[in-house]
């Protein structure tokens, strides 16, 4: 039986998963990270893009926004403004959302708002990695 830790994901609306995994990775800003049984205590912010949960054995992928996650010997906790399985994404608003953010960019005023602007495209594009990704349309 492979080692396993316990997971909480969690969102300003509601707890996205809770439960015993062996593996989460997870976008970091520096990269990927990798988390398994036994891995250094550490507390680190995320960026968005797509997590990976491995649990039982099986590997699903979910898109997660900006956060930050706390990795302990008893258990990791992470915390993020927003996660969704790909069945939960709204393709058409994520669009939208990308388009907007694609025209505030070229328009950006200030580098606070260009800063803005840029997370807000990132979170749309990966929303839309993700929903692709999960139906194989690898476009």
């Amino acid at each position: 039986m492979p080692n396993k830790f316990y997971l909480e994901i969690i969102t300003p609306e509601k707890t996205f998963y809770r439960g015993d995994v062996e593996s989460i990775q997870i976008p970091a800003l520096g990269g990927d990270c990798m988390i398994m049984a036994g891995h250094q205590p550490m507390v680190f912010a995320t960026q968005p893009g797509m997590i990976a949960i491995t649990a039982d054995g099986q590997r699903r992928e979910a898109f997660m926004s900006e956060g930050f996650i706390e990795v302990r010997p008893d258990a990791t906790i992470a915390f993020s403004q927003a996660v969704e399985w790909p069945e939960d994404i709204d393709e058409r608003r994520a669009e939208e959302a990308k388009e907007r953010a694609e025209e505030m960019v070229r328009r950006n005023r200030s580098a606070a708002e260009y800063r803005l602007n840029r997370i807000a495209l990132q979170r749309a594009f990966a929303r839309l990695r993700v929903k692709h990704h999960e139906y194989g349309d690898k476009s």
